[in-house]
This record gives structure tokens, C-alpha cells and sequence, in this order.
């Protein structure tokens, strides 16, 4: 199997085997419920469907009921499809954070924390434009011209300026799997993975 989804508990840090210390996340993988199997025959493509964190059932529609109860598992919050065909996985089986320990590295996607909007100082890392003195009023950390001259005496397509800042969907790649502790579904891995505490996130091998 590829990977799991997750939810991102916090961060931390450990000491390594020299005493370093390491700032590292912590993420609860599964259990996670293969609720459907895609084939290439069938859907068009193959793919492994998993479904984490349960819901209530008051609020769950009633096609998904059916969708989960095929699959003989609760309703749940989050699906996620891995594409790749995969044996010796069935419907109804569930995958825990075991499927890591082998592996030292993994690659994180989630949804970077939103910022609203916000300047190019802040949204692209500019330094601000102008003297702070002769007069200078609030052009501090304007972003300067953008348009150019008579030629092209327009604004290009992609020119970095203000506007929202964040809720993107972000993937870390090779991130050091620190450790695994199965008995309480957690990975611990090293440094930080996109999201705020408490967002889903889909962990790859």
C-alpha cells in the first residue's frame, strides 16, 4: 500500500542517538478502511479508495451510508484514493501505521494554513521599496512599478503581487520518518508538514 491519511496532531521535538535535538510532527495515521477497489475494466483506472476518522450518521447522506455499509465500516470523514493496483488488499480491511515501519523516508500533502489577503512583503518575501527618510510617507513596503515603460507600458501575466496567501495544497517530499508507535496510531516524523492542528493529511511512502 502506498501510504495513509492522517491527522496532523502537533509538533515537538526528540534527541537523536548523538543528543541532537530534532524538531519533528506528529501525525495520527489510520486506521484507515478500504472502502472500494477501482479496476481499469470497470472505473477506467486502478485505484485503492481508503476512508478515515468516523462520523456521525445523522450527518452523513444516505448514498454514502450505503457506500460505507457495502464496505461493512462506519461512516467516516475523509477519503482519499491511491492510485496503482495493489494485491493482497480488500475491501473492508483496515491499514495501520505498521505499513511505515520500513520505510525512513515519506512524503506529506495537506492544505497549507490560509493567511487571507496579504502584501508582497509578506505574501512573496519583498523588501519594500524607498528611502526612509527625504519625505518618505507609506511607501514602505509597496511593491514599486509594475507596469514597465512605454514599452510594453503593460503589466505582465504572473507578475507577483498582493493577494490571498495560503490555503494551497502543499506537498513535503522526503521527510524523515523519526518513529513509529503503532499502539497509539502515531508517526513521527522530522520537521514540519503543511496544515494547521487537527487537518487531514495523506502520507506516501
Amino acid at each position: 500500500m502506498p501510504g495513509l491519511i492522517g491527522k496532523k496532531v502537533g509538533m515537538t521535538s526528540v534527541f537523536d542517538e548523538n543528543g541532537k535535538q530534532i524538531a519533528v510532527t506528529v501525525i495520527k495515521a489510520g486506521p484507515c478502511v478500504v472502502t472500494q477497489i477501482k479496476t481499469k475494466e470497470k472505473d477506467g483506472y486502478d485505484a485503492v479508495q481508503l476512508a478515515f476518522d468516523d462520523k456521525k450518521e445523522k450527518n452523513t447522506t444516505k448514498p454514502m451510508l450505503g457506500h460505507f455499509a457495502k464496505a461493512g465500516t462506519t461512516p467516516k470523514r475523509k477519503i482519499v484514493e491511491f492510485r496503482g493496483k495493489y494485491d493482497g488488499i480488500n475491501v473492508g480491511d483496515t491499514l495501520s501505521v505498521d505499513i511505515f515501519n520500513d520505510d525512513r523516508w515519506v512524503d506529506v500533502i495537506g492544505w497549507s494554513k490560509g493567511k487571507g489577503y496579504q502584501g508582497v512583503v509578506k505574501r512573496h518575501g519583498f523588501a519594500g521599496v524607498g528611502m526612509k527618510t527625504h519625505g518618505q510617507h507609506n511607501r514602505l513596503r509597496a511593491p514599486g512599478s509594475i507596469g514597465a515603460s512605454s514599452d510594453p507600458s503593460r503589466v505582465f501575466k504572473g507578475t507577483r503581487m498582493a493577494g490571498h496567501t495560503g490555503s494551497k495544497r502543499v506537498k513535503v517530499i522526503n521527510l524523515r520518518v523519526m518513529k513509529v508507535i503503532p499502539e497509539h496510531d502515531l508517526l513521527i516524523v522530522k520537521g514540519a508538514v503543511p496544515g494547521s492542528k487537527g487537518s487531514y493529511v495523506i502520507i506516501e511512502k
